[in-house]
């Protein structure tokens, strides 16, 4: 099986499409092709089972050229998202007895606490009455505090700032460890939650690796991370002690896994592990094979930038933290990472949307999108440990 694009026109054709907005269809048999030059666009036409561009490596080579090969790819991928698109829900809140699961339930007043004012129930079964807990149940701190100190993190903040930022802002007194133990809880209670959803992914995927520093004067461990490049959805992210051939075939293996289907383009770096994982993982006697592009260098043509910037503002990150201190902080680190960048953070390459949007996964966060997950992500565990 020989699955890899090697020839370089094939590789730029998919260079063009990874960059989006580039192909613009005009009817069924023709295409405009944005020059990569900037000078202009080419059209491309389908006559038949023949192709024609007007652009020079076509008009004086006869060659098929890279935009062709990218509006190719274009229709290709166009088949591949219509069979494999499925339906995107939000479960529903129903509301049940915490102490009988009754759904005979009627409204018995308010009770004002930390968290705001929230409303009781009287189960009309057993007589027990009781509040939803929607994920600030118990903490002593109002939730807005609780879900800024949240994005200060993820946006880059040490815990340490913040715990200075709180005490000049808000007189608040508490210490980086209660951040910490407030980050952990909450990382893991979204992230069981935001990984029920399925993705509605582009067909390429874009992965590569990065060093990370767990400890001071310690070995650096390798974080890898998959991204759809269409949806800017990040679909995996390990860590490792090395970059071996199955490490790279988790990364593979956790994507498909989340976004239950297979990609039509693969796009590494040049490292070996990258293709022997990728023959083992993908593997598959139909047709169409999904195809693994070999990359190498950020200033060429055909790159992989996409998952390069995204190491960049990881590492900026990782800068405040001087190490991490172990794998388990490396860890929530990378989750809430991954959370905060699918759900939290506005795209400015997918027009202001988050990549979950853009993945047709719209939560209706609203403006505190920290606030309203983890709500949903209680409730949503409630419902399943069937105490809701």
């Amino acid at each position: 099986m020989k699955t890899t694009i090697e020839k370089p026109r094939q590789q730029k054709g998919v260079a063009i499409l990874a960059k989006g907005n580039q192909i613009r269809r005009i009817d069924a048999c023709t295409y405009s092709v944005a020059s990569q030059s900037g000078n202009g666009n080419y059209i491309v036409q389908r006559h038949g089972l023949a192709w024609k561009c007007e652009c020079p490596d076509f008009f004086y080579r006869g060659m098929i050229c890279k935009h062709i090969h990218a509006v190719a790819f274009s229709l290709k991928l166009e088949q591949t998202i219509a069979s494999h698109n499925e339906e995107v829900t939000v479960p529903e809140e129903k509301q049940v007895c915490v102490q009988c699961g009754s759904a005979s339930l009627v409204k018995a007043g308010l009770r004002k606490n930390n968290g705001g004012v929230v409303q009781r129930f009287l189960c009309k079964a057993c007589g027990h009455r009781f509040v939803v807990d929607c994920g600030f149940q118990k903490m002593k701190n109002n939730p807005r505090i609780v879900t800024l100190v949240m994005d200060l993190y993820f946006k880059g903040i040490s815990y340490r700032k913040i715990v200075d930022h709180l005490k000049q802002f808000y007189g608040l007194r508490v210490s980086h460890v209660a951040l910490i133990k407030w980050t952990r809880k909450y990382v893991g209670l979204m992230k069981g939650y935001v990984e029920s959803f399925t993705p509605e992914v582009s067909g390429i995927w874009n992965t590569d690796e990065m060093t990370l520093k767990l400890r001071e004067n310690a070995q650096m461990d390798w974080l890898w991370n998959l991204m759809d490049s269409g949806t800017r959805f990040l679909l995996a992210s390990q860590l490792t002690q090395k970059r071996e051939t199955e490490d790279a075939r988790e990364v593979f293996a956790e994507a498909k896994a989340l976004a239950k289907t297979v990609p039509s383009f693969v796009v590494t770096d040049g490292l070996r592990a990258y293709q022997d994982a990728f023959n083992k993982e993908f593997f598959t006697h139909q047709n169409p094979r999904p195809m693994h592009v070999r990359l190498a260098g950020l200033r060429k043509e055909t790159n992989n930038n996409i998952i390069e910037r995204l190491h960049g503002t990881i590492r900026e990150r990782t800068k405040v933290t001087r190490g991490l201190d172990s794998e388990g902080s490396a860890q929530t680190m990378i989750d809430g990472n991954r959370i905060y960048y699918n759900f939290i953070r506005p795209h400015m390459a997918l027009n202001g949307k988050t990549p979950a949007e853009a993945a047709g996964i719209d939560l209706q966060l609203g403006q505190n999108k920290w606030n309203t997950l983890i709500r949903q992500s209680a409730i949503s565990k409630k419902t399943k440990e069937g105490r809701l």
